[in-house]
């Protein structure tokens, strides 16, 4: 009994929280099991009263074997995440960062890059912490080999405003 009036309450928060949050698409319903097939439809026709007042396309599926409710619904506006967040700086949105060691090799092309069109004295590094570290640790014999293939000297600095994925090779 305990299980079908929270199964019922449940009905309630899931339907307000799908217009609230304006999710979309093939949603899955997990309801606590219930072996009761009265309490089952009862849960089934709270659901679909609940959700009628959702005023979007939403088509419901009766339970599955395991317990499980599938529907579809379509989005109306853009999801609450959208709405009340912006994409991140650093990484644009993508949710991932380039490694220090992957921005040290888009330096080292850069360079290779730079020294082939123009004629500078010596090439300077701007990056931030991580990507310098990297260069003085793991990848400073690539960075050695690089100065001896071009004949110039390269030298580097930390520039603290700078995000992980920034970096300025400047000519001197």
């Amino acid at each position: 009994d305990t299980i079908f009036k929270t199964n019922l309450e449940a009905t309630q928060v899931i339907a307000r929280q799908l217009r609230l949050r304006n999710l979309g698409g093939i949603i899955i319903c997990d309801f606590i099991d219930m072996d009761n097939l009265q309490h089952r439809d009862a849960v089934m026709e709270a659901f679909k009263k609940a959700l009628a007042r959702d005023h979007t396309r939403i088509s419901v599926n009766n339970f599955s074997p395991l317990g499980l409710i599938e529907m579809t619904r379509k989005r109306t506006r853009e999801s609450l995440a959208h709405v009340l967040c912006e994409p991140c700086p650093v990484c644009k949105g993508r949710g991932e960062l380039k490694t220090p060691q992957t921005v040290c090799y888009e330096i080292l092309r850069d360079i290779v890059r730079e020294a082939r069109q123009f004629d500078a004295s010596e090439y300077r590094i701007l990056a931030a912490q991580q990507v310098i570290d990297m260069f003085l640790e793991e990848e400073s014999q690539s960075l050695a080999q690089l100065s001896d293939f071009i004949g110039k000297p390269i030298s580097m600095l930390v520039e603290t405003q700078y995000n992980q994925e920034q970096y300025d090779v400047i000519l001197m």
